[in-house]
């Protein structure tokens, strides 16, 4: 079932908050909802949004930093393949460390 952005925002709200600032939550917010048209115009018309695992990496790779989301949220839109890469060798660190 496709869920309309304001749902999408209020889905993601508790994520975003417990990575972020209280005084970035907003900006990432909006962010996100961008990064949601973009992927729209470049996979659509049947992909409105983000898809979880693809945001999962974003949110991954921006690790609670504004100005690393903005970049992640740009090459996961250009080629979701590469934030994947990152994120997991992201994700590799952190189990081993």
């Amino acid at each position: 079932m496709a869920l309309g952005s304001e749902q999408r925002r209020a889905e993601r709200r508790p994520r975003v908050a417990a990575q972020f600032a209280a005084e970035q939550v907003e900006a990432a917010l909006d962010l996100l909802a961008l990064a949601d048209m973009a992927w729209h115009d470049c996979y659509g018309p049947r992909e409105l949004a983000v898809p979880d695992r693809v945001l999962d990496d974003v949110l991954v790779v921006g690790g609670g930093d504004l100005a690393a989301l903005v970049r992640a949220a740009r090459l996961a839109v250009a080629d979701f393949r590469d934030i994947r890469l990152w994120a997991d060798e992201l994700r590799g660190r952190a189990g081993s460390g």
